[in-house]
């Protein structure tokens, strides 16, 4: 069989923040094991991946932190390329959508539609704020859900039902900016006729499954949009952040993110061959169809590069000479889990990339998540797993047949592959059963079965060491040395085997152990073969895995759940994000009468946004009712409720100590809308 051209691409991770291990076990590490797979069976690959930074997560972050959205994209970019290095992936390229080159080729797309007459103009209501005057995209609003009474749902959709609503039927809905009611306006922007192109689309996806077997959650994914219907989609949104709109007419709107981001893989290789010095080099995967493309993503991202990405692919596919390729196969993984628990940063529940790796080396992350992925269904990360797969697979199992054959080939034979005596039936089985095993290996991670390829890998380890056991050379090598150099030129051949099949899953651990045979790696067709010669010098041996003790993963698990301010802010300071969590609205106290029994707290009942509602306050020492009511207060509104005294407080007035020690509250101009949120 020839030599495959393969292009590979990871979903673009979002740079809101530092990626997690769920990220990993989603579109990053099945790709690079499926990259080192197939580099090793002499294929032209080429890997792209790169962060995704426009959109309006990035710009809501930028506003709570009082900085432009350049210095969160350049954080987090920074942080998880770094966590990606160290994890070792083996990207070609790991580009950013921020680049020139990025919107130069969005643009482009824009216009080739635009210009063929495929988007459709519309005038649309959105949300405006009229005091921060200025278009609000969803995440921007806030409001009461119509369907389930959700009071923090967005103003097109329902996180906590999922339902989908037209913006007018929002109720309560405020503007994050300013807090204040926004008004409908009107605007206009540009559509993509997705459904247009759904007869294409299904005939695609039933072709590359007839061929190529795509994933049963992938087809159950797409059957569902598409039954359903598809339906045309904004191509533009009202928003400074972002790839501009290159129309005159388009001042203040840009790409929408779901466009311009899938778009970063064709920037991304385009970017990569001005860096190789090839300009056109990038058409050489992506315009010619005999590249085999296979995008990795998790299933959260199955309908952009299923259906979005191939209808715009579809859309540009005019000309015969300028034809851009489809993904052969997208291998979405379902979700990981953390400790039976959703990744939550919140809660402090999980742990990002770059944290885990300041702690335990890269290989055994890497192997623990390989051998568990959630590739049907999802799965879960246990610190108490990654542990004994650690300790029991890779140190007892793996590393200790190593070592024990290094041990004996030190001790008797000069640290030289022995000579290869007259085989036996057990020998020429263990012989058999590693070229088998390489074969099956490859076979299973070619097909995106990466975790059955991983317990294949570990399966020959296993074998290995029944076979050391029934060899028995600590006998043999003092009745019968002939046999006992037999098993251990088996057992090293075995070892080669190993490290070659391990490669893409722990790469630093086979670049080690092709370091202690003094060898190097072979194509993956030959892997499985005698390809050490006797009297072959070996290099001194090492422990590849250290065993991780008990109390090392108790003060892991111990950490989960615990405020991140509790870790990290032993001094007493705060993050900002910590500070964002507590909502402070203007309120104003309608009633206000002393509690029987308590010389301190006062029933007040105060007017806000969303209605009336008790506080219990420790002020009738310095207040009396008449004192109160009337005044315009801050209060925090977003603090559980709780009883004192046997009265519900629903929650907290602000007031600060005089120099008599007397309270003093806090009060605001009359001016003050009851509700505007204090920043």
């Amino acid at each position: 069989m020839g030599k495959e051209k393969i292009l590979v691409t990871s979903a673009l991770p979002y740079v809101n923040g530092p990626i997690h291990l769920g990220h990993l076990s989603g579109a990053y590490l099945p790709a690079d094991i499926y990259v080192r797979y197939n580099r090793l069976k002499g294929n032209d690959v080429l890997y792209i991946c790169g962060s995704d930074e426009h959109g309006v997560p990035i710009t809501i972050s930028a506003e709570k932190e009082k900085v432009t959205p350049k210095v969160i994209i350049d954080r987090y970019h920074k942080l998880n390329e770094e966590a990606f290095e160290k994890f070792e992936m083996s990207f070609d390229i790991y580009s950013r959508t921020s680049l020139p080159g990025h919107h130069k080729t969005a643009q482009e797309f824009f216009l080739n539609f635009f210009n063929k007459g495929i988007l459709n103009e519309k005038k649309t209501e959105q949300f405006y704020d009229e005091k921060a005057q200025m278009f609000l995209p969803d995440r921007y609003v806030e409001g009461t859900c119509p369907n389930c009474g959700n009071e923090e749902a967005r103003s097109d959709e329902c996180e906590n039902c999922g339902a989908l609503y037209k913006p007018h039927e929002l109720k309560n809905p405020k503007s994050k900016i300013s807090g204040q009611t926004p008004v409908l306006k009107e605007t206009s922007h540009w559509f993509f006729p997705l459904g247009k192109y759904q007869p294409a689309l299904e005939k695609y996806i039933n072709e590359m499954n007839e061929k190529y077997g795509w994933k049963e959650n992938v087809l159950q994914y797409c059957r569902g949009w598409f039954k359903n219907g598809l339906e045309e989609r904004a191509v533009t949104r009202d928003l400074d952040w972002g790839v501009k709109v290159p129309l005159d007419k388009a001042e203040g709107k840009v790409l929408y993110v779901w466009f311009e981001a899938v778009l970063g893989y064709i920037s991304a290789t385009k970017e990569y061959s001005k860096k190789v010095g090839k300009k056109d080099l990038w058409k050489d995967y992506w315009l010619d169809k005999n590249t085999k493309y296979i995008a990795f993503i998790g299933k959260d991202n199955v309908v952009f590069h299923c259906i979005v990405f191939p209808a715009m692919l579809m859309a540009w596919n005019v000309n015969e000479n300028d034809k851009y390729i489809l993904p052969q196969n997208v291998p979405a993984n379902e979700f990981l889990n953390f400790e039976g628990k959703k990744f939550s940063k919140s809660r402090n529940w999980g742990i990002d990339v770059h944290e885990f790796l300041e702690i335990f080396p890269a290989d055994p992350l890497r192997y623990t998540l390989a051998a568990s992925l959630p590739e049907t269904r999802d799965s879960d990360f246990y610190w108490k797993d990654f542990q004994a797969r650690n300790n029991s697979e890779l140190a007892d199992t793996l590393g200790n047949f190593i070592n024990r054959s290094f041990t004996f080939v030190n001790k008797h034979f000069e640290g030289r592959v022995p000579p290869k005596g007259k085989l036996q039936k057990i020998d020429k089985e263990m012989l058999d059963r590693s070229k088998a095993n390489a074969k099956k290996v490859g076979e299973l991670f070619s097909n995106f079965k990466i975790k059955d390829g991983v317990f294949e890998a570990m399966q020959l380890a296993r074998d290995a060491n029944k076979y050391f056991n029934d060899s028995e050379p600590w006998v043999s090598v003092k009745k019968d040395k002939e046999k006992c150099a037999t098993t251990l030129y088996v057992c090293l051949q075995i070892i080669y085997t190993l490290a070659e099949i391990f490669y893409p899953v722990i790469p630093n651990s086979s670049k080690k152990l092709f370091n202690m045979l003094n060898s190097k790696s072979t194509e993956w067709d030959k892997c499985g073969d005698e390809n050490l010669k006797p009297d072959h010098v070996l290099n001194k041996s090492e422990i590849l895995f250290n065993k991780i003790e008990d109390e090392v993963i108790d003060k892991q698990v111990d950490n989960l759940g615990k405020p991140n301010s509790e870790e990290n802010n032993k001094d007493g300071l705060i993050i900002i994000d910590d500070f964002f969590k507590v909502e402070l609205k203007v309120a104003q106290i309608m009633e206000a009468e002393k509690i029987e029994n308590s010389q301190k707290l006062m029933k007040l009942k105060v007017e806000t946004d969303s209605g009336k509602r008790q506080i219990i306050a420790g002020i009738a020492k310095d207040y009396t009712s008449d004192d109160l009511i009337g005044n315009k207060v801050v209060i925090v509104a977003n603090l559980k409720p709780a009883k004192l005294m046997g009265f519900e407080s629903q929650g907290m007035l602000l007031a600060a100590e005089n120099e008599e020690g007397k309270l003093k509250i806090i009060t605001v101009d009359d001016s003050i809308k009851i509700g505007t949120r204090v920043k």
